[in-house]
């Protein structure tokens, strides 16, 4: 073992691993001043539970001459066998540090340890890596090294585990945060936030494809059924309208009860307007057939479900509105409550998707020209557009 080495490590993490611009840099860089202190190490492995709604934790491994691999697991893993057999499901559980030696007969409890062994790893160790808010999370290490690991070389893994878990923790409440922004704000609002814009008052202007949609017979629905079941419904329904908007470039800004409003954003300096509004509209013809498609059985009957959707474009204010300290990260301005509006004229006329002459002025192909009607809170009436493919359901 390297002394110096190792002492150069440990300042360095104590220091926070400030020069390792990313996670997986950071990880890289600590295995390879790992080796370079004497350390005979081959895979090592980083274990981190998150707080996702879908995704229970990522892994970092590192092999020596090799990119860190990320990956992430969902919450099947927790029925997964192959969880429920690996030593890191015990660290998880009991906070106890696992040593499994390829020559040791109980290492073949461990599946892992054995695929491992078959690599040629002759020594696996896994410890927890304990965060302040209590949580338990964990690092597995293996050698090749005849004979597996020292008495040495474990108590300088050892000592090392707790600066590397302070520093692991700073790393993941980072991207904890983001996050947590990024599924209830959106990505574009969470960098901002992230970036320092948080303080009431803090907004900006941009152009962008309007997209408010609501759900038909929501109020008679809901009166209906159990609130369970209502909110089960309209998980199934935003499930048939996000997955289109984020696959054509839109951000969900927000939901509303049965509502739901999304942008996406117009770089002014390209010139993508037509791009954009033609993505909006791709995005409205999936989710159409996504919510007809939609059924879900009530008691002796299947419900289906109908919905309204505007699309408008224009200049939107964009950023923290509130009161006091609790703020909304959000968009308003003119072209919002036009849009807001058109979709109550789409429930008038009993169609699914309406556009302002705006957004049909961009995209002109399969509109039908609607007529004019008149506006709540304009002083002028506006011209609807509805799909020609649509008839009405009035």
């Amino acid at each position: 073992m390297n002394a110096s080495e190792l002492q150069k490590l440990l300042d360095w993490l104590i220091d926070g691993g400030r020069s390792a611009t990313s996670p997986k840099s950071f990880m890289a860089d600590t295995c390879e001043r790992m080796v370079a202190a004497g350390l005979p190490l081959w895979r090592v492995g980083v274990f981190v539970r998150t707080l996702h709604p879908e995704i229970y934790g990522r892994s970092f491994i590192w092999k020596p001459g090799a990119e860190v691999q990320i990956g992430t697991v969902d919450y099947k893993v927790l029925d997964s066998p192959d969880f429920h057999n690996s030593p890191i499901i015990i660290v998880f559980q009991q906070g106890q540090e696992v040593r499994a030696r390829a020559d040791d007969p109980q290492s073949a409890r461990f599946p892992i340890v054995e695929e491992l062994r078959a690599e040629g790893v002759t020594d696996y160790i896994a410890l927890p890596l304990y965060f302040t808010d209590g949580t338990i999370h964990a690092s597995s290490w293996t050698t090749k090294q005849s004979g597996g690991f020292t008495d040495e070389q474990l108590a300088a893994l050892r000592g090392l585990n707790t600066p590397l878990s302070r520093v692991i923790e700073i790393i993941n409440w980072r991207r904890m945060a983001a996050n947590l922004l990024d599924t209830y704000v959106g990505n574009r609002a969470g960098e901002r936030i992230l970036g320092g814009q948080i303080r009431r008052g803090h907004t900006e202007t941009m152009n962008a494809a309007i997209w408010l949609s609501d759900l038909r017979g929501f109020t008679s629905l809901s009166d209906r059924v159990p609130a369970e079941t209502v909110v089960d419904i309209l998980n199934n329904y935003f499930d048939c309208q996000v997955a289109a908007i984020k696959k054509h470039g839109g951000e969900v800004l927000k939901y509303m009860g049965d509502g739901l409003l999304a942008v996406f954003p117009i770089d002014e300096y390209v010139g993508d307007e037509q791009q954009v509004c033609s993505h909006a509209l791709e995005a409205a013809h999936e989710s159409r057939a996504s919510v007809a498609n939609l059924n879900y059985p009530i008691g002796d009957a299947v419900e289906r479900f109908r919905f309204g959707l505007a699309l408008h474009v224009g200049r939107i204010l964009y950023g923290n509105i509130g009161g006091g300290n609790r703020l909304d990260f959000t968009c308003i301005g003119p072209a919002v409550n036009l849009a807001a509006r058109l979709e109550k004229i789409a429930s008038q006329l009993g169609r699914t998707v309406v556009a302002s002459e705006g957004f049909a002025g961009i995209c002109r192909e399969g509109w039908s020209d609607l007529g004019e009607f008149p506006v709540a809170g304009f002083s002028r009436t506006a011209r609807v557009y509805g799909l020609v493919d649509e008839k009405s359901a009035a």
